[in-house]
Order: structure tokens, then C-alpha cells, then sequence
């Protein structure tokens, strides 16, 4: 129950928390390539883990998380992002969201740890995945191969494209 709660608090500030990351991947010496992505893009992207948190930690399968990060990876390479730093910005990402849920606490009770570490486990997994995903798009983008699922992080490609034009 708390687990859902924490989750609901992530996609109910999903905006903030989204433009927190922009200005952490904007301030680091380490993301300086994505200064070729879009802030709104890269804001959009981060926004939309964020507000749909609950649906991908429990009902995308790991299929629909590399299908969609295939897609990320491949577009950041088409940016010239340093592979280096699409990496850096996803930690950013997941450091962002665990300091927040880190920082959380209800009025009346203390926030349960279990729940915390339960959570922390799913994002685990997700951004270990999205990590592995993405490497796999962006060599595939770079070395001009097509990836397993081509046709399918073909069409991520150009729904993150049209999103973001």
C-alpha cells in the first residue's frame, strides 16, 4: 500500500521532478553532449518515466522497456551524445528519483523502510535494464546495423523525434 503511495507522490511531481533532472544533466560536466538534445526533448522523455512510474515498474515488460530505450539510445547517438554521458544522464535520472523518494515522509507516521527498499529494488531493475537497452541502440545507430528489434526501436525513433519537434 505505502510502495503504491510513494508511487503516486512520484507521478503526482513528475513535473518538478523532471525539470530537477534538466537542470542536474544541464550543470554536469559529465553531460556536456546534450547540449545536442533538445532541453524539451530530453525534459519530455525524463517527464514521461516519471509521471508513469507505476506502469512501468509493474506492467511494461522487459521487452517494452528495450524496445523503448533501443529507441533512446539510438536517437542520442544520432545527437552525438557521448555514450559516456547518455549513461551519466540515465544515473542522474534514477539518482534524482531515489533522492526524492528518499526525502519522502508522511505527516503522523514514519515511511515504512521495507516499502522504500522494495521501490528501490524495482528501479533497480528498470534502469539496469534501460542502461542495457540503450547501449544496445546507440551501438547499433553508430556502427549503421540494425538492432534485434529493429522495427521496433524504429518506431520509437520516430515517435521521440515527433515529440520532440
Amino acid at each position: 500500500m505505502l510502495t503504491y503511495k510513494l508511487i503516486h507522490l512520484v507521478q503526482y511531481h513528475a513535473d518538478h521532478l523532471a525539470a530537477s533532472l534538466l537542470r542536474r544533466a544541464e550543470m554536469s560536466e559529465r553531460a556536456e553532449s546534450y547540449r545536442n538534445v533538445s532541453p524539451v526533448e530530453l525534459r519530455e522523455r525524463v517527464y514521461e518515466i516519471y509521471h508513469h512510474l507505476g506502469t512501468w515498474l509493474v506492467d511494461k515488460s522487459e521487452t517494452d522497456i528495450e524496445q523503448r530505450y533501443i529507441a533512446i539510445g539510438s536517437r542520442r547517438a544520432e545527437q552525438d551524445v557521448l555514450l559516456s554521458e547518455l549513461i551519466w544522464v540515465i544515473v542522474l535520472t534514477k539518482r534524482n528519483l531515489l533522492e526524492y523518494i528518499d526525502d519522502l515522509s508522511f505527516p503522523g507516521r514514519a515511511v515504512d523502510a521495507s516499502q522504500k527498499h522494495e521501490l528501490s529494488q524495482r528501479l533497480d531493475r528498470f534502469f539496469d535494464q534501460a542502461i542495457h537497452a540503450s547501449v544496445v541502440g546507440y551501438e547499433c545507430a553508430a556502427q549503421k546495423r540494425p538492432c534485434a528489434n529493429e522495427a521496433t526501436a524504429e518506431i520509437g525513433v520516430r515517435n521521440i523525434t515527433r515529440k520532440a519537434s
